[in-house]
């Protein structure tokens, strides 16, 4: 049945509402396909759920092709199964918590490993049940601190996770290929441009994983990749390779200088070129100094531990890739509570000379793995107003380990060693982990394997963001007047417009359109039919741009001369055809568009 814009559940926009931070969002509800309830949660409507139904369908339709069976959880979930795991501490605040009338903990599920884990374990013991692979799509609750950017970063969201059960480590590399192969598949349906890149697995824990971030200059995640083609990964997963060693024999022993007035790297460098000349004639820089950067770490139990981490004085300590190496602790900044609770550290002057589990701050210290050992630095003196020259790493001072916590810049080497990296923003619609036995382990999910002997279980997960990813088609396929929505996700094949304002005075206009909408119909497409009466057809104009099916029948003055006009939303190519081949032509466009990528 043809959605008739006169009984239609819309109200389309003329203003920007003024919680939309992106063009999408802003989009999305002028166009009548969500309205916020609360901050980070949306009501979808009518034409939204049709965007949402047919993600979902896409997804689901290789889910199914790989051999993946569809369940439904729960989304109210008891305690007992993430205390288990450790994750009912872990989470800490990001998480929606609650308790029944008897005082019972449960919680909004936040994702969902437990309850697959325990589902196997209640129905499958022997290695002849596996492979398995089962999947959901599913409401999450993640109780965000800063709900942003619509639907992107919401506290209720929409997710398909998947988990493949092996028994071997071979088998689970098997059962992560296939899901790989599905996802790749998935992501050339929606109709986005998107990239596949190394991640970090996080407190998730396992081995390989990869995520698939759609290209976007509003994208929250940074990724790299040379140009090569042969490497790319969120910045939180770049591994530096560890500096090799210098030497240090013509480095002259370290010494203290003062440098008074010197808080910065800024005012160091300026200082150090007016007062103290290096011997090699070329000016000092940010490079040749090292910063020590203190956080306060905050653990899931909220144990508080203070953290110093060195990197060369031209980089800044990155926040997400410090998260992501210390996850599932929190950062937190070093403040004036923490610098009067260690009395060693001289703000804005600390050096590694106090720095160390076995110094005598007993501040954990790790440096970047650019420094290399017999690298020579200029670096705080732990004194007001004093700088220590030649201080070189593994003569004068040593660390407690190395962290992956420096920015990834621009131009930086590769580190597969093939040319440079280049950086690009993404937002992240997939993530695919080699889970490994961390959470059968924890549940205790054995099998019998072959020889009657009892084997954990391997775990892949694998996630989708469904509702995140009507945001992403949006935010890439739009221009100034409104959606364009990819054939293969528009609520949608075609928007019917009859100009006419009433049936009386514009009868045959209207009685065409109603013909044409009939034979869309039997021709078993899709339609919208702006069917209303005492609009003009400007705003009637207006609407079908902004709503943004692909393709726009209009119906109106032309059809004196037995034609109408159709319209390539996206193109915004316009062509008159004769009325009478019309569903010809405008069945090829949507058979056409079916099949490609956008």
């Amino acid at each position: 049945m043809a959605m008739r814009m006169s009984s239609l559940f819309l109200r389309t926009l003329r203003e920007d509402p003024a919680d939309a931070e992106l063009p999408g969002h802003r989009l999305l509800v002028r166009a009548g396909y969500v309205r916020r309830a609360a901050p980070g949660i949306y009501t979808w409507l009518p034409l939204g759920l049709k965007v949402l139904r047919r993600v979902e369908a896409i997804v689901r339709e290789e889910m199914d092709a790989i051999g993946a069976q569809e369940l439904t959880f729960p989304a109210l979930l008891p305690r007992e199964p993430y205390e288990a795991t450790g994750r009912w501490t872990e989470y800490g605040d990001n998480i929606f918590r609650l308790q029944d009338r008897k005082k019972s903990d449960y919680l909004l599920g936040p994702t969902h490993e437990e309850m697959f884990t325990l589902a196997v374990k209640d129905m499958y013991s022997s290695y002849k049940d596996l492979p398995l692979s089962i999947y959901q799509i599913q409401n999450k609750y993640r109780d965000e601190a800063r709900p942003r950017a619509g639907l992107l970063r919401g506290r209720e969201f929409i997710m398909k996770d998947s988990y493949s059960f092996d028994v071997s480590d071979e088998g689970l590399q098997a059962s992560y290929d296939a899901h790989r192969e599905a996802y790749v598949r998935i992501f050339d349906r929606l109709g986005f441009e998107y990239v596949i890149v190394a991640a970090m697995s996080g407190a998730m824990g396992g081995s390989a994983s990869e995520e698939f971030l759609a290209v976007s200059a509003i994208g929250e995640d940074t990724f790299v990749r040379n140009d090569a083609g042969t490497y790319a990964a969120n910045v939180e997963a770049v591994v530096v390779p560890q500096a090799a060693p210098v030497d240090a024999s013509g480095v002259p022993a370290a010494h203290v200088e003062d440098t008074p007035d010197t808080p910065t790297i800024e005012t160091l460098v300026a200082s150090l070129n007016a007062n103290h000349a290096r011997s090699d004639g070329r000016e000092w820089t940010a490079a040749d100094t090292l910063k020590n950067v203190l956080v306060v770490l905050v653990h899931p139990d909220g144990t508080r531990e203070p953290l110093a981490i060195g990197v060369p004085g031209d980089r800044e300590v990155d926040a997400k890739r410090l998260e992501a190496q210390v996850s599932p602790a929190e950062v937190e900044a070093f403040e004036a509570k923490d610098f009067a609770a260690n009395p060693s550290l001289a703000k804005g002057y600390i050096g590694p000379g106090v720095l160390g589990e076995t110094r005598e701050s007993k501040i954990r210290y790790l440096l970047d793995p650019s420094i290399a050992e017999g690298s020579a630095w200029v670096t705080g003196a732990d004194e007001e107003g004093k700088h220590v020259l030649d201080l070189v790493h593994g003569r004068d001072f040593a660390a407690d380990g190395t962290i992956q916590a420096a920015e990834v810049r621009e131009g930086d080497p590769s580190p597969d060693g093939n040319g440079v990296l280049h950086t690009a923003r993404g937002i992240e619609m997939g993530h695919i982990f080699q889970l490994g036995r961390k959470f059968a382990e924890a549940l205790d999910l054995k099998v019998l394997d072959e020889n009657g002997k009892l084997v954990t279980v391997t775990m892949g997960s694998y996630g989708v963001g469904v509702s995140r990813a009507v945001a992403a088609i949006a935010e890439g396929n739009l221009d100034e007047v409104g959606l364009c929505w990819p054939r293969n996700v528009a609520p949608a094949d075609v928007h019917v417009v009859a100009t006419g304002k009433n049936r009386e005075r514009d009868g045959s206009v209207f009685d065409k359109a109603d013909e044409l909408t009939a034979a869309f119909e039997a021709a078993g497409l899709e339609v919208i039919y702006d069917d209303r009466e005492k609009v003009s057809p400007g705003v009637k104009f207006k609407d079908s741009e902004l709503i943004g099916i692909p393709t726009i029948v209009v119906v109106g003055k032309s059809l004196e001369n037995g034609v109408v006009e159709i319209k390539d939303r996206r193109s915004g190519e316009r062509r008159e055809v004769a009325v009478d081949v019309a569903v010809d032509e405008v069945l090829a466009e949507v058979r056409q568009g079916r099949g490609a990528k956008a």
